[in-house]
């Protein structure tokens, strides 16, 4: 088993990233975000395993982020919250 690759299939930035996996030689398995969005542990253990802020797990750009107001919300949110709403959400990844 290689690395975890989460994609959505149609976006670019992912077909560019797994173009280079491949080019590179990376063995990966690839799971649809969609179709199998990331449960409320995984995306904890992502978050404390790569030290960065949660809000660069979060789709700033998307329709999601926008419609549930995560913006004004986010600062205040306990980080548990944050990884259940956006397990439960699609598109707010």
């Amino acid at each position: 088993m290689g690395i975890l690759f989460i994609e959505y299939p149609k976006c670019s930035t992912c077909q560019r990233a797994r173009k280079w996996l491949t080019e590179q030689g990376v063995k990966f398995d690839s799971r649809h975000i969609v179709e199998e969005n990331p449960s409320a542990k995984e995306l904890e253990k992502w978050h404390q395993k790569s030290g960065l802020p949660i809000k660069r797990f979060i789709n700033t750009s998307g329709m999601k982020y926008r419609e549930l107001q995560l913006k004004d919300r986010l600062p205040s949110m306990a980080e548990e919250e944050i990884y259940t709403s956006c397990s439960e959400r699609m598109g707010c990844l």
